[in-house]
């Protein structure tokens, strides 16, 4: 059972930042009209079951980071009513993952912050999350999940203490059994890592840089859905109970 009521008060201070800005290309032979975290699960965008599963756990705060079509975005949080802030960074050029967390720095106003991929989801307790990671005093925390089926997600390396000691990107051979479920706790100074208006990518070029930092795993046993092809789109709408 998750325990996202704890840690309630203190999540709302936390801010969520929820990378939106990929042109979802292998997407498009479903969904050719709107950026891909607006694709529609139950005649509701994506990324809107990502922000109702974070507030349930008092999280309030989100900085959309949006690229193409960013504008769709916009335009539907604007309307969007509730206790929840939506802030967009647009990005007019292509900054991958970590430049566009860069390019957002300014709209961040929490010390620790949430990062989300927008076109996945993972059902991961939060509050416990929030809660291993302040207590490592860690730098960066990243979601792994303990899988024998890597598919094309990255690869992530651990020690006894699940500190992580190294990365291997969509690689087939590999020596470890956990892959990035895409969602992170990070704390302000990692942003110091990333160079100013240059594409720069998470996955392939920061987090290699962090390996000697205080950067630790918490390890989820929950399945991760994610839409990023025709094939697993549809997959995601049956894991969702849409049957349209």
């Amino acid at each position: 059972m998750h325990t996202r009521t704890l840690t309630e008060n203190e999540l709302s201070e936390v801010d969520v930042v929820i990378l939106c800005g990929g042109t979802g290309s292998r997407l498009r032979a479903a969904v050719d009209d709107r950026p891909k975290p607006m694709a529609e699960i139950n005649q509701k965008p994506f990324l809107d079951i990502l922000i109702d599963f974070f507030c349930e756990f008092g999280f309030r705060r989100f900085v959309l980071c949006a690229g193409y079509m960013s504008e769709v975005i916009r335009n539907y949080y604007a309307g969007r009513t509730g206790p929840c802030r939506f802030i967009v960074s647009d990005e007019h050029t292509s900054l991958g993952t970590a430049g566009a967390i860069k390019n957002a720095e300014k709209l961040i106003r929490s010390d620790t912050f949430l990062v989300a991929n927008g076109d996945s989801f993972c059902s991961v307790d939060l509050a416990e999350f929030y809660r291993s990671h302040a207590a490592r005093q860690a730098l960066m925390s990243m979601v792994v999940l303990e899988t024998e089926n890597t598919g094309d997600c990255g690869l992530v390396s651990l020690d006894p203490s699940q500190r992580i000691v190294g990365f291997e990107e969509k690689k087939q051979e590999h020596r470890s059994c956990y892959i990035n479920a895409g969602i992170y706790l990070f704390h302000k100074k990692i942003i110091s890592f990333i160079p100013e208006g240059a594409g720069f990518s998470l996955e392939h070029e920061l987090f290699p840089k962090l390996t000697k930092q205080r950067c630790y795993a918490f390890v989820s046993d929950e399945k991760l859905i994610d839409i990023g092809t025709p094939e697993r789109y549809e997959w995601a709408k049956e894991c969702f109970g849409d049957t349209s």
